[in-house]
């Protein structure tokens, strides 16, 4: 019996050892199955259940002003746009209870400072949705976001819920350090980003031409899923690309001064806006470009959902082209004595000397059936007399010559190829006009023609043709470098900063001038200058244009806008284009004022013209940037009446304004 009970008790063993070993055979087969063979699959469930991958937010690239203008000083680096660290507010609503939504949510209303409308249509549903992540709020400070953090470490522990059913993700807002400096430009990115590419939307100005530069790429940041992990900390695992940055020709210095000498003449002028643009005629960089009204970027939604705002957005200096009237007449005798070098090349006798003496009583001109005359009655002028007065006649009678000699295709040949007129300049801002250029036998869209017997002696004063701003300070940019091309720009330079710190420049606008093409001879140049010299001076159109200590060259306009399809006898623009020193330009302004009110000042004369309303925007500008770069006066004697620096006899241009007026008074008495 015994022996029957150990054999039994022994099988028993067996069969229980057997059993133990087929069930660890089937463990070690098992682990080796999910181990080895079904690791990456395994892995893979585990990583998504306890870990995270989310995107790390990149930089857009910011803009700078052009610190280097005084070369005298160094070069700090000034943001005129930058990003700005904001945060997200998300709530895993998986996470939270539901007896403690109702508090939770309560709490963050407080933080966030909501209506009670937000608080019931917005924040509260979310916590009901069935979901792990749900937005509630945008933009938040880093002050604001350390608040809610603070309360929430103390509320999730004390109610034992999961530290990361609230969490916050990182992101960069636009903000402008300087307001509404430079707004026109720049403007700015909407708050909504794009679902697909999670880029900025552009609004307008320099964000949206040099988008594709300011776009960066998203990083990844790793961390692990765990009730006590932040879910906004972790590991970076691939660094994120910021936007390039662009390197801007504008000075923020001399832009506010822009801005508030333009904002000061239009208010004065009781204008409807206006822009003044300022650009070095060396190299073409815009030193400062204003307009007022101005465009704030932070509340661009105000402007765009105003249609009467919604016109503020736009830089008018390229969107509105117009008639330049007065300021083409120095372009006309460049043309006129660019002719005189042309019938010379041909072997023949020059078309006019600037010295004639030429008669300017109002003149019937081919096709017209009324004659041109001045705003004032004049007997005899010359060159620099006609651009000193701002006459009409002569210079259509200067012109006729050239047509006559030379053709109308010949003209209108230097007007495109030289001026560029009819030609969009290439500025780098969107919405760019070229103008109109009329060409023969070409029909306006009413069918009369564009070019037709008169239309020579009409551009001649700045009628019948349509030029943008850009256009009409290039132009004058060409006479005050000494008759180069120049090509305005609002770029200097672009350039990336990569994650290891090198920089890759993607586009280097500085210039050369030995790559300067000459289009005036130098002797032209000289003669325009000292004409457009007297427009500043007694005598001359422009007398509130005269900046004390310096000397300046410039030309002054008042054209009358097209309201209706009719020219307006009250309604002008009114301009001045100039540029100082005159011998060695550090800049060329053009300050142009819309639609002044139409009014007699006594002892001052009619405020809608060039002389009166936009001149003197020009001088405050023009002194202001001078000083503020250092320039020494070239002009140490000519200051107003009553400064003890003045000594009319020591000043700049005094024998040459002498012997012009008593000329003048010679041959029109």
């Amino acid at each position: 019996m015994r022996a029957a009970a150990t054999h039994n008790n022994q099988k028993r063993l067996i069969g229980v050892a057997l059993f133990l070993l087929v069930l660890f055979s089937l463990l070690i087969i098992q682990f080796f199955r999910i181990q080895i063979v079904q690791h990456e699959k395994w892995d893979k469930q585990a990583n998504l259940q306890h870990t995270v991958v989310v995107k790390e937010p990149f930089r857009r690239g910011v803009f700078y002003s052009n610190t280097s203008i005084k070369s005298a000083h160094p070069a700090h680096e000034q943001a005129l746009v930058i990003d700005v660290p904001k945060f997200h507010l998300f709530i895993d609503p998986k996470n939270i209870p539901e007896n403690e939504r109702e508090a939770i949510a309560n709490s963050l209303h407080g933080f966030l400072q909501l209506t009670k409308n937000e608080q019931k249509t917005f924040v509260r549903t979310q916590f009901d949705k069935r979901a792990r992540s749900r937005k509630i709020a945008m933009w938040l400070s880093g002050e604001r976001k350390e608040e809610i953090q603070t309360w929430w470490q103390g509320f999730a522990k004390e109610k034992k819920i999961a530290r990361n059913a609230i969490f916050f993700q990182k992101d960069y807002q636009r903000s402008y350090p300087f307001g509404k400096l430079l707004g026109h430009v720049l403007h700015t990115v909407r708050e909504l980003r794009d679902e697909v590419t999670e880029q900025c939307i552009p609004t307008g100005g320099l964000e949206h031409v040099f988008d594709e530069y300011l776009q960066g790429r998203s990083g990844k940041r790793f961390f692990y899923r765990s009730s006590r992990h932040s879910m906004d900390v972790g590991k970076v695992i691939e660094p994120p690309l910021d936007g390039a940055d662009i390197y801007l020709t504008v000075n923020h210095y001399l832009q506010a001064i822009v801005e508030k000498e333009i904002e000061s003449q239009v208010k004065k002028a009781e204008a409807k806006r206006g822009w003044a643009i300022m650009m070095d005629p060396h190299n073409g960089e815009v030193l400062a470009l204003a307009q007022y009204p101005f465009f704030f970027p932070a509340n661009y939604r105000e402007y765009f959902n105003d249609e009467e705002l919604l016109e503020e957005t736009q830089v008018k200096a390229i969107t509105d082209p117009y008639e330049p009237g007065s300021t083409m007449k120095a372009i006309t005798m460049a043309i006129c004595l660019m002719a005189n070098d042309e019938m010379k090349k041909q072997g023949k006798l020059s078309l006019f000397d600037p010295v004639e003496k030429i008669s300017v009583l109002p003149t019937t001109f081919p096709g017209r059936s009324k004659p041109i005359r001045d705003i004032r009655t004049h007997r005899y002028m010359n060159m620099y007399i006609a651009i000193q007065k701002s006459s009409n006649v002569y210079v259509a009678k200067i012109l006729q010559r050239v047509i006559e000699e030379l053709g109308e295709e010949w003209y209108r040949n230097v007007l495109q190829n030289i001026f560029g007129f009819g030609k969009k300049t290439g500025i780098e801002l969107p919405g760019e006009s070229p103008g109109l250029l009329p060409t023969p036998g070409k029909l306006h869209p009413n069918g009369t023609l564009e070019w037709s017997k008169p239309t020579p002696y009409s551009m001649a004063m700045g009628h019948n043709i349509l030029a943008n701003s850009f256009q009409m300070l290039r132009s004058f940019a060409i006479i005050a470098n000494g008759g180069f091309d120049v090509k305005p720009t609002l770029v200097r330079k672009i350039s990336r900063r990569m994650p290891d710190g090198s920089e890759q420049v993607l586009l280097d606008n500085t210039f050369s001038k030995n790559a300067r093409n000459r289009l005036i001879d130098p002797e032209i140049v000289r003669q325009l200058i000292c004409a457009m010299k007297y427009v500043t001076k007694e005598g001359g159109a422009a007398r509130k244009g005269d900046i004390p200590g310096y000397t300046e060259a410039g030309k002054t306009s008042t054209s009358e806008k097209i309201i209706d399809g009719k020219y307006s006898k009250k309604d002008h623009i009114s301009t001045f284009i100039g540029f100082a020193p005159a011998s060695d330009p550090r800049f060329v302004l053009m300050v142009v004022i819309d639609e002044p009110a139409y009014k007699f000042i006594p002892g001052v004369g009619s405020n809608q013209y060039g002389g009166n309303c936009a001149a003197p925007a020009f001088q405050r500008i023009g002194q202001r940037t001078l000083e503020y770069l250092g320039v020494e006066p070239d002009d140490p004697y000519g200051y107003p009446i009553g400064d003890s620096r003045r000594d009319a006899t020591k000043a700049d241009w005094f024998k040459e304004i002498n012997a012009l007026k008593k000329l003048y008074e010679t041959w029109n008495r």
